[in-house]
């Protein structure tokens, strides 16, 4: 948390460890298995895991504002969003983040980036349109917090660990199909491939969940004592879930996949995603934030 004046938050950075090390330990062994069960075909393993990470790691960002819409916008376009994001980086001491507006509905906003230094904040104009100004500005700290805490490329190492399991699994699958007639030792490896990679998913969603229900806290928490006006997060944060219900189901099952990213989970109402949430309970953060509230004193 050096060099900015985010507030820094140590079990934050505990469990941000402790889940890169399962997922790294998660994610040898998972590699190692492969190898044992392919044998031969270890080379491609190891060429495609180290690929993939590479791709993950580096063009994530991009991959995952494009996927959500995120049109980058210049002080001209967005005065008012600009003007925001200018004060509290001038407040936090840190480097200006691109900035970014998706053009949907749904009233949320995220951040993304593998350091201060190459970052995106983007909001909606579902959330342009349904906030105040001092409202926007308390969600546009919560999200600066997250490249300040630096939890957005934990979370999206986190989650490639998923994304490499399923593909090396069809991949696997799609080249020893052909050979593993008549050989024993292949057909129980073809076998044992899909159960080994969807144990590997499993583990790997519950750690990217548990860090990712901390992270959220942790960024309420900071963006609200760098402003120092936690009731205007609190009533961005029930303003926005309370209109969630009025965006059409179409859109907000368009946006589910993305929740981890988000501010606040777009959950529609036939959903189940509420029994894994990725965000802890709306009670649960607004009760931090009025206790945050009482230790500064502010109504």
């Amino acid at each position: 948390m050096a060099r900015t004046r985010f507030a820094p938050d140590r079990g934050l950075t505990q469990r941000m460890v402790t889940t890169m090390f399962l997922i790294g330990l998660l994610y040898v062994v998972f590699v190692g298995v492969l190898i044992a069960l392919l044998g031969k075909a270890w080379p491609l393993i190891v060429l495609i895991a180290g690929g993939l990470f590479v791709v993950q790691f580096w063009f994530s960002d991009r991959i995952a504002a494009y996927s959500m819409g995120a049109r980058e916008v210049t002080p001209e376009q967005a005065p008012e969003l600009h003007g925001a994001i200018d004060r509290l980086c001038a407040l936090a001491d840190m480097p200006k983040p691109k900035v970014a507006i998706a053009d949907t509905d749904v009233p949320n906003a995220f951040a993304t980036g593998r350091s201060r230094h190459k970052s995106l904040v983007c909001v909606t104009t579902g959330l342009l349109r349904r906030l105040e100004p001092d409202e926007l500005e308390g969600v546009l700290a919560h999200e600066m917090s997250h490249v300040a805490h630096r939890d957005v490329a934990v979370m999206t190492i986190a989650g490639f660990l998923g994304v490499l399991a399923g593909l090396i699994t069809r991949m696997a699958l799609w080249g020893g199909l052909g050979r593993a007639r008549g050989n024993n030792n292949q057909n129980i490896a073809l076998l044992l491939i899909p159960l080994i990679s969807a144990v590997v998913y499993v583990i790997s969603y519950l750690l990217t969940r548990l860090l990712s229900r901390y992270r959220e806290l942790a960024a309420d928490r900071a963006g609200a004592l760098l402003t120092g006006r936690p009731s205007a997060l609190a009533s961005a944060l029930t303003k926005i879930s309370g209109q969630m219900a009025r965006v059409p189901t179409r859109d907000l099952r368009q946006a589910e996949p993305f929740n981890a990213f988000y501010f606040a989970p777009a959950i529609s109402g036939e959903s189940m995603s509420n029994l894994l949430s990725s965000h802890p309970t709306l009670e649960r953060r607004l009760d931090q934030l009025g206790r945050i509230s009482a230790e500064l004193g502010r109504p």
